[in-house]
């Protein structure tokens, strides 16, 4: 038996999730951000249906998410967010790099100048995000300073929100107007980039921020936890019951007691734990899907195990399908869901269990 959890990737409803995020923005480009192997749903994959149904220029975190597209024959423009290397892979490969310092605009300018080849770059501003950007009291002296650099050239303008997704959006408007204001003055100077804010929170909340272009990451991925407009998601996780155990009243399961049975019980163990992704903070907390009925996760998630209570459950036999994420029957269990139970995010859940189990795309024609 395969460890862990199959997740099932449907790239129909990214084509979907795509075409909703166009409908609101109007004739903008979109960059859809693909890090983290495009939060767990692989990047590969993903940014090629990105790129078949009209996507331009993609972005990742680091170098190395990038050299992964290159090497998988995407040749499209790719924005490379954090990686604090200048190296001359960015030349080789044709990159996009976010400029956070001045310290970096000017290793990059001399990189460029020793090529003898002008680089394309974006410009981060921190805006009110507290992370990474140019910070300075005079953020637009430094923007100057930059411009004025050999070898390479703004192209790109952006920021990042810290909480568009709150209902309070008083900080989110600040940061608008603080970027608006860097903007006008870079166009005063006749440079105009291309100047994006606006991530999955703000696209659905703050009209005002869509500017030049768009960045989507979750939104794209099937979670719309901003407002009432229905996303389809794009991932399933489902494994198989690895064994269906008969366990007397009083007895306790897993590490720590942290539960004893209340009644002679039918334990069922899965072949995936925290190793696969499966937050440990989900035990005693969540449910899963068999035989289309909702049942507990019972005692400690283990390294390698799951225990659940398949005691109200018919009909159950060892290697009987169990849904982690997604549908089976009537019953559903949201991405979400599963994140609240285990008093985290949508993010994590993608990224822990995405990037460690072994994935299936439907709809990748």
């Amino acid at each position: 038996m395969h460890r862990g959890a199959v997740v099932e990737i449907n790239l129909d409803n990214l084509s979907y999730n795509l075409d909703l995020i166009k409908g609101r923005i109007i004739d903008r480009p979109i960059f859809p951000v693909v890090k983290a192997d495009a939060y767990g749903h692989g990047a590969v994959e993903v940014s090629r249906r990105l790129i078949h149904c009209g996507i331009g220029t993609l972005a990742v975190a680091y170098i190395s998410e990038a050299i992964e597209l290159r090497k998988s024959g995407i040749n499209n423009p790719v924005i490379v967010l954090f990686d604090p290397e200048i190296s001359e892979d960015i030349l080789k490969y044709g990159l996009i790099p976010v400029i956070n310092s001045m310290r970096s605009a000017k290793v990059l300018s001399a990189l460029a100048i020793k090529q003898g080849r002008e680089i394309g770059v974006h410009v981060n501003v921190d805006s009110g995000m507290g992370r990474l950007g140019l910070n300075s009291e005079d953020i637009k002296c430094e923007l100057t300073g930059i411009a004025a650099l050999k070898g390479i050239r703004i192209t790109g303008l952006m920021s990042h929100f810290s909480d568009a997704d709150l209902a309070d959006r008083t900080l989110a408007a600040g940061q608008i107007k603080r970027f608006s204001e860097i903007r006008a003055y870079l166009q005063e100077k006749g440079i105009k980039p291309v100047c994006h804010i606006a991530n999955s929170a703000a696209i659905m909340t703050l009209p005002e921020s869509y500017l030049d272009a768009v960045r989507p990451g979750l939104l794209l991925y099937g979670c719309n936890p901003y407002s009432s407009v229905k996303v389809k998601p794009l991932m399933s996780i489902k494994t198989q019951l690895l064994a269906v155990r008969k366990v007397k009243k009083g007895m306790s399961v897993s590490y720590g007691r942290t539960f004893i049975t209340m009644r002679d019980s039918l334990v069922g163990v899965l072949p995936i734990g925290y190793a696969d992704g499966f937050i440990r903070a989900a035990s005693n907390n969540a449910e899963v899907i068999v035989r289309g009925k909702r049942v507990p996760v019972i005692g400690r998630v283990c390294m390698d195990l799951t225990m659940v209570d398949l005691t109200d459950v018919e009909d159950i036999k060892e290697s009987d399908e169990v849904v982690i994420v997604g549908s089976q029957g009537e019953e559903f269990i949201s991405v979400e869901e599963l994140a609240s139970n285990a008093g985290t995010i949508a993010y994590e859940v993608f990224t822990s269990i995405g990037l460690r189990n072994r994935r299936v795309y439907i709809g990748n024609n």
